[in-house]
C-alpha cells in the first residue's frame, strides 16, 4: 500500500509534464536577426523538441532598412516567399511550436508559406514570437488563424531574445520536460 501511495504521489508531482514526455515535439521558427532563433533553441532545450529553421529560398537583405522594405512589400502583395527546406518526418510530430518575429504588425509572410505547406489536422500548435514593443498578441493570433485544423495552446511573446518567463509558460501549458 505504501509503495502504491508513493507511486501515486510521484505521478501527481510529475503529471504537469507528462504531455511533453509523451509527444513528439517540433519547434519551427523563422528568424532574421537571431532573436527568434535564440528563443526557439531555448524552447527546444526545455521541451526536448526538434528544431526546424524556416529558410527562405531567396535570403532577406542583411541590413535592417532594406529588409523591412522587402517585408512590407511582401505583406502588401500577400506574397508567399519560397522556402528552401522541408520538415523531415512531419507526420510523426504531434505538437508544433511555430515562431517568428513581428514584422509589419504580424507574422512575416514566409509563415503563411510554411503553414500552407503542411497539414496541421490532428496536431497541437503553440505559437511564439519575438517583438520589440508591440503586436505580440496580433502575431500569436495570426499563427493560430493560419493553422485552423490544429488544436492550440496558449502562445508566448518574448521581447527580443529575452527568455524570461518561458520556463514558467512551458510549465503552465504542460510542455516542460523533466
Amino acid at each position: 500500500m505504501k509503495t502504491k501511495l508513493i507511486t501515486l504521489i510521484a505521478m501527481l508531482l510529475c503529471g504537469a509534464n507528462i504531455y511533453a514526455q509523451d509527444h513528439k515535439i517540433l519547434v519551427v521558427y523563422f528568424s532574421w536577426s537571431g532573436n527568434t532563433q535564440h528563443v526557439a533553441e531555448y524552447i527546444a532545450e526545455k521541451t526536448g523538441g526538434t528544431l526546424f529553421r524556416i529558410e527562405p529560398a531567396k535570403p532577406y537583405p542583411t541590413e535592417y532598412k532594406p529588409c523591412t522594405e522587402v517585408a512590407k512589400k511582401e505583406k502588401e502583395t500577400d506574397a508567399r516567399p519560397a522556402i528552401k527546406n522541408k520538415v523531415d518526418g512531419w507526420d510523426g510530430y504531434d505538437t508544433v511550436f511555430v515562431g517568428c518575429p513581428v514584422w509589419w504588425w504580424t507574422a512575416p509572410m514566409i509563415i503563411n508559406t510554411f503553414t500552407e505547406s503542411y497539414d496541421f489536422k490532428g496536431k497541437t500548435v503553440i505559437p511564439f514570437c519575438t517583438y520589440a514593443a508591440t503586436y505580440r498578441d496580433e502575431t500569436l493570433a495570426k499563427i493560430v488563424e493560419l493553422t485552423p485544423d490544429a488544436k492550440h495552446l496558449k502562445g508566448f511573446g518574448a521581447v527580443d531574445r529575452n527568455t524570461k518567463g518561458i520556463t514558467e509558460w512551458l510549465k503552465e501549458i504542460k510542455m516542460l520536460k523533466n
